[in-house]
């Protein structure tokens, strides 16, 4: 699986070099396999992306703008939702792609499962009674 980010090589704005080099970089920090694929010189890209970004995850004017994150043929995201997945340490779930092995994050069924026993532990605790020589003291 290649990740396609779709960049504007030149691009006018400072926010949009910055949000590209934000996202390669990070996906280079994290040996993520990835292509870089510029609209600004390659109109087969630009229109593949405009085409290919959800409806739902289009601006008002229509026209997404760089960076665009795909895995294969599937939408990811744009930067804000990379952020927000790089804030919540979900980048390889936002990617699409397994966590490398030996990394922290463990498989969500376990952490689900984890959570679970943890919920029921409390509730028994807490329905515990209360005899009087606590509530004294």
């Amino acid at each position: 699986m290649v990740i396609k980010v779709f960049l504007a090589s030149s691009s006018g704005s400072t926010a949009i070099k910055k949000k590209q080099q934000d996202v390669l970089g990070f996906l280079e920090a994290l040996k993520v396999d990835y292509a870089p694929l510029d609209i600004a010189c390659n109109e087969d890209n630009r229109m593949w992306m405009r085409e290919n970004v959800p409806v739902e995850k289009k601006p008002t004017n229509g026209i997404p703008l760089p960076p665009q994150i795909f895995n294969e043929e599937s939408y990811c995201g744009d930067y804000e939702t990379f952020f927000d997945a790089k804030e919540d340490n979900a980048v390889y779930a936002f990617l699409g792609l397994p966590p490398p092995p030996g990394s922290k994050k463990a498989p969500v069924k376990q952490e689900e499962a984890q959570e679970e026993v943890e919920d029921d532990e409390a509730k028994g605790e807490d329905d515990q009674p209360v005899s009087e020589e606590e509530e004294d003291e």
